[in-house]
């Protein structure tokens, strides 16, 4: 079972792209997966006073089964994903230096054409028999 929890977008093409890319780089299962429009992740994104509903950013819970879990969103949270997955993708963390304000511009920058660049799926696409372990709402 992973310490993290990445909470996604189920539809949205992007998001999923980012879940085969941390699976296929976390063979050690650090992360768990929740997409946003299932009951789980809505209950955490209401006990942590975020609209389940908006659809509109990217969150991990740092620790989300220890007794200090912390929310992350938008751009800390790639961040974070990345830094977490060590290796080369550490290097990303030379973009924490930079204020959220310039970190969240970019991100929605992105954000708002993702559907457009990246697709969007009529539901949440299914896992693997091999990662399905790892998403906590199937």
């Amino acid at each position: 079972m992973g310490q993290h929890l990445i909470l996604y977008d189920g539809v949205c093409g992007l998001c999923n792209r980012l879940n085969r890319f941390v699976l296929a780089r976390d063979p050690g299962g650090r992360f768990d997966f929740a997409a946003q429009q299932s009951e789980i992740g809505h209950r955490y994104l209401v006990q942590s006073g975020t609209d389940p509903d908006a659809l509109t950013t990217l969150f991990v819970i740092a620790d989300y089964r220890g007794a200090m879990p912390t929310l992350l969103s938008r751009a800390r949270a790639v961040l974070f994903v990345a830094r977490q997955l060590g290796g080369i993708w550490r290097l990303t963390s030379l973009f924490s230096i930079l204020p959220d304000g310039v970190l969240d511009r970019a991100y929605d920058f992105v954000a708002r054409r993702r559907y457009r660049w990246f697709g969007q799926y009529d539901a949440c696409p299914v896992p693997t028999p091999e990662t399905r372990r790892r998403f906590i709402d199937v």
